[in-house]
This record gives structure tokens, sequence and C-alpha cells, in this order.
């Protein structure tokens, strides 16, 4: 593969940014170099800021296609418009449903990353089956069924073993056991979709759990005598997923999540839906029918909330500012932490030599410019 140097950066590497030129090349960061050293061809970044390309843990689609209707050119088309985003590495995330549809979405994603050459693509995220009926959010209560791990197996198989994450209620009878058999296999297990008390939550962080999923939405609330599975997400050393659109969250709700648990621990995600890239009108998440207006989406029936249309960059922003931090600060939330969530902060998350070359290049109002992916150049604006 040729050589590339991205000159005139300013690269947010360890908190700080810093004036060099990255040289790309077998699909790799290869050198940091002062500026004024080049190898091979050369992309001008004009002084904009590069920084290490998004990981996005958790979505369920973008420009017009829900991953659980998808086949595998409609999850390449997510992968473009991904890339327009800044967005380098993703997990199409598969809602509960009819083990049909789980399993023909799944081995579509695979068919996109391998057949059709998405290495984008890291894994699949099935949020459910094995969710609490009672905090369902916008998954169809019809779908969910008790933790099997057979069923988990049968998925598992089909996909080429790609599944890499879980969504799961902890307090669901049987969800234990699953969930040291799941982190036994390396599978990431978050919780989320649930009721479950203090005590049960930390049982299954002592079992292998290690993220929350979207917490606060789709779970029991925060109380003083029943602190539940956020006290314990607060209380623990797990990872904490937050969708940073101003809709799921209350800025000031981000804010102590923030504080709570720092860009260590604090994961933003989109959990997009098919309208993200795209306006109002009626769309698809898994089996429901959801209404997008004003950059709101929830489902047609009950008004409930229903995913996103949030795009990376936006996140980024509003992250900084409801938390009122810069950008080097807070941009480890959407890279770095991500990154060693999935156990990947060897390959990806962070501008260092030997890692991947995905990078994504930032105007000053954090509109992407340009995404390197595996050192190419992937979107130019």
């Amino acid at each position: 593969m040729a050589s590339m140097t991205i000159t005139n950066a300013r690269a947010v590497m360890g908190g700080k940014i810093q004036s060099c030129n990255i040289r790309l090349a077998d699909g790799k960061i290869q050198g940091l170099l002062p500026p004024g050293d080049t190898y091979g061809k050369t992309y001008d970044a004009k002084n904009k800021l590069v920084a290490p390309g998004f990981i996005d843990v958790h979505t369920h689609g973008a420009a017009g296609v829900d991953f659980n209707h998808a086949d595998a050119k409609d999850v390449r088309t997510v992968r473009d418009f991904f890339a327009a985003q800044g967005v380098t590495t993703f997990l199409p995330t598969v809602v509960a449903d009819t083990e049909e549809t789980m399993l023909r979405s799944i081995m579509a994603v695979g068919r996109a990353k391998t057949e059709l050459l998405c290495p984008q693509i890291y894994g699949v995220h099935l949020e459910g089956p094995f969710l609490n009926p009672q905090n369902k959010g916008a998954i169809a209560e019809k779908m969910l069924r008790a933790p099997d791990y057979n069923l988990f197996r049968r998925l598992q198989a089909a996909s080429g073993r790609l599944i890499r994450r879980v969504t799961l209620a902890p307090e669901l009878s049987g969800s234990t056991e699953l969930i040291g058999r799941l982190r036994g296999e390396g599978i990431s297990v978050s919780l989320g979709h649930c009721s479950a008390t203090y005590e049960q939550t930390m049982a299954a962080v002592e079992a292998g759990a290690h993220s929350a999923t979207h917490l606060f939405n789709a779970m029991a609330p925060l109380e003083h005598h029943q602190p539940g599975v956020i006290g314990a997400a607060f209380a623990s050393d797990i990872y904490c997923e937050a969708i940073c659109d101003g809709k799921h969250l209350h800025p000031g709700t981000v804010c102590m999540i923030f504080a709570a648990k720092g860009t260590r621990r604090t994961v933003a995600v989109t959990d997009s839906m098919s309208a993200a890239g795209l306006g109002d009108g009626l769309y698809k998440l898994g089996v429901h029918d959801v209404v997008v207006k004003g950059l709101d989406a929830k489902l047609l029936g009950d008004g409930t909330r229903a995913g996103s249309v949030l795009t990376m960059p936006a996140a980024l922003k509003n992250l900084m500012a409801f938390t009122q931090r810069p950008l080097e600060e807070v941009l480890p939330c959407l890279t770095e932490t991500p990154a060693r969530m999935m156990g990947i902060f060897n390959q990806k998350g962070s501008i260092d030599v030997g890692k991947d070359g995905d990078l994504v290049v930032l105007d000053r109002d954090c509109h992407v410019a340009a995404t390197f992916s595996c050192g190419v150049l992937m979107y130019q604006a």
C-alpha cells in the first residue's frame, strides 16, 4: 500500500494538541513527523484538528437503513454515511426481533464486512432479546424472552462469531450465568432495559458485565433508598453509554455522568436509527414505525422516544457544550474509551505509531473535512 503523509496537522494526542505531519502506510500510522517531513502522496490538513476516528458502539442505522431490515449493500451504505461523519469503527446494533430476522440481519452485517470489504465493522451489538418487558423502551415486548444461551449460540454461529457485544437485563432469571458464559467467550456484556436492584447489578458486574447501555434511559430511575442499576453504575468501575443529543438526557445529567465516570468510563454513542442524516418523516426501528419530527424520533403508537438521529460530530459538539470542557478533554469519550471498552485500544482509539490509520480531520466547528480508514482517504468534504 502506498505511503501517504497528512501535512500541517494539529493532532489531538494525550489530551494535548501538537503540530506535526502524520505518515500512513500499510494501513497503519507509521510515523509522527516534524512539520516539513513527508513521504509519498500528501493530504494538506491546513492546520485543522486531526483526531482518532470516531467509534460508535451503539447504532441501529442511518441514511434510511435499519440494520434489522438491511442487506449487505444497505450496511455498506451506512458505512459510507458514517465515513462522512468521521466514524471509522462501528458496531451495527440489531434489536430484539424474531430469531429469523435477527439471524438474517446478523448474516447481512457479516457479508458486508467480508464480501463487501467493510473493515470498519468491528462486530454486532445485540440489544436484546434478554431484556425486561417493564423497561422495553422502543423495543417490541413480544420479541423479548428469558436468557437463553442456546439462542445466543445459534445467532453467534450464523454470524461467524461476529457478535461482540450483548445488552441484557441483569435481574432476569439466568442472566448472571449467561453473563459468565458470554464473558468466557470474549463477549462484552452491557446492562440495559432493566429494573435491576443495586445488589443484582453488582452481582452482574462481578460476573463480568462491564458497561451500561444508554445510562438513565429505559431503566429504573435513581432513588436514594433504591439506587438500582444507575447507582451501581456510578459506584462501580463499569463503562457508561451516554446519548448526548439533548433529548435523551438533560445536559445536567450528562454533566453528572461525566463528573462521576470521567473520560475513561464515559462512552458517547448515537443510538442512531434509520432517519439519521435525513429529514422528518416515517421510518422503521425493528418492528416499529417511528415518526421523526424536529430531530426527535418517537414511536408512532405511544410517543416513546425511539433511538436518535444523532451523529458523532454533533455528539462531540454537544458534549463540549454540556460540560463546558474543551475538545481535547472530551474527545476520548468518542475514541479511546470505546476502544478500551471493546478491548481494541491496541489497534484503535488514539494517534500512535503502529495503530490503524483511522483518523478524522475536523474544522473549528467540528465539521468533518476528511476521514481516513485503515490509511485510506474514505471521505473528503
